[in-house]
């Protein structure tokens, strides 16, 4: 679907990764990272999460939403482990920022 977008919209700067965690990234890269209902189903989601810490900017934001997920748990299992803090809510997202 994101692939589809991006090609209508003509965007050239979209990639999407299918991966085990290890993206192949450069550290610090990104200024974006979208994570879409798909958390929940994530088999390694703290290989995930750190993956992702790892290849965003430090100012980068995780855009994050899985509606399988309540919103307490949703934020918790984002933020626990430290990687990242809550900057905003929005209606059915949350942006996350990248803690260092």
């Amino acid at each position: 679907m994101v692939e589809n977008t991006a090609f209508r919209k003509r965007l050239t700067n979209v990639q999407t990764i299918l991966s085990d965690c290890k993206t192949g990234l450069a550290s610090n890269s990104l200024d974006a990272v979208l994570l879409y209902d798909t958390f929940h189903d994530l088999r390694d989601k703290n290989g995930v999460l750190e993956e992702l810490h790892r290849i965003l900017k430090p100012s980068g934001i995780l855009s994050f939403s899985d509606h399988h997920m309540r919103e307490k748990e949703t934020i918790s299992g984002v933020t626990e482990r430290g990687l990242f803090t809550l900057s905003r809510r929005g209606k059915r997202t949350f942006s996350l920022s990248k803690a260092e």
